[in-house]
């Protein structure tokens, strides 16, 4: 039971008293997590007969049972209770998502390693298939994305989204190829399984995670993103776009190394588009 829930749909049915309650847990949910019922009613004006009776309407036996489920309340994370943006104005909005987006992808600069995104590089450029796996909303984008850069420049690659098909995939991987996968949390599970059977097949893993994750320790190579979030939790994260960043930073690299191969697919894909949909060069190319 999500109590906070429980209480903000139902305030307009309490009373009087017990919307003092709710009132108190709603605007202070510290406090009301580390009180006791006495501290409670005082608080709230009320008796503790009260507060006994208000904890039964939210589907509590008891007091004590009420904070039990207050602290399970607490695990999912405070920033979730009273979710609110400083403002909501159209002008602050934009400066907020964009100024976090600049600042995920200057502190992703600064940590980035150049030997590790050159030993990466030269693994894809020379993969006979790069299998690119991620899950999830922004993971499942990040292995397509890799996935859009790599095979116009001639890199034979192939993203999934699904466990089982990474699994199988993994399991009919050969030497020469690459395992690429992308978890923003690390804690992909089914993705590092698939990374350890493709080391032990003797298959390269590349990793794009949080370093030290259960996912990073299943990889050989880990290009680790460790990037703070902030607690505007109606934002959407801005780590995506540090991953975005590395993954056009590795698809460069590739480009370079295989410079021949990626200069005729380029141009190939760019005569295609030029004869049957933009009529001249002077679009970008392929998106």
């Amino acid at each position: 039971m999500d109590i906070f829930t429980t209480i903000q749909e139902g305030r307009a049915q309490f009373s009087p008293s017990e919307q003092r309650i709710a009132d108190i847990l709603l605007g202070d949910f510290e406090f009301a997590v580390n009180a006791s019922i006495i501290e409670l009613a005082e608080r709230a004006n009320v008796s503790p007969p009260t507060v006994t009776r208000f904890c039964r309407n939210v589907g509590c036996q008891s007091f004590s049972d009420f904070k039990v489920n207050l602290a399970k309340t607490a695990f999912i994370g405070v920033r979730y209770l009273n979710p609110e943006a400083k403002s909501t104005e159209p002008a602050d909005v934009a400066e907020d998502v964009i100024t976090k987006a600049q600042n995920a992808l200057f502190m992703m600069h600064r940590a980035l390693d150049p030997v590790l995104l050159d030993k990466v590089a030269d693994r894809m450029s020379r993969a006979e298939m790069v299998y690119s796996f991620g899950s999830g909303g922004n993971s499942s984008m990040i292995a397509s994305e890799m996935q859009n850069r790599l095979f116009r420049l001639g890199s034979r690659v192939t993203a999934s989204n699904d466990h089982n098909m990474q699994l199988m995939l993994t399991a009919a991987a050969r030497t020469d190829d690459v395992i690429f996968g992308s978890s923003f949390s690390g804690r992909n599970h089914d993705l590092a399984r698939c990374f350890t059977l493709a080391r032990e097949n003797g298959i390269t893993t590349i990793a794009l995670t949080q370093s030290g994750s259960p996912v990073a320790q299943a990889a050989e190579l880990v290009v680790g993103i460790d990037l703070p979030e902030g607690v505007n939790i109606f934002r959407p994260t801005s780590t995506r776009f540090a991953f975005l960043a590395v993954v056009d930073v590795i698809a460069s690299l590739v480009a370079y190394r295989n410079r021949k191969l990626s200069t005729v697919t380029l141009r190939h894909i760019k005569q295609q588009l030029v004869e049957h949909r933009d009529g001249d060069d002077r679009q970008i190319l392929g998106d």
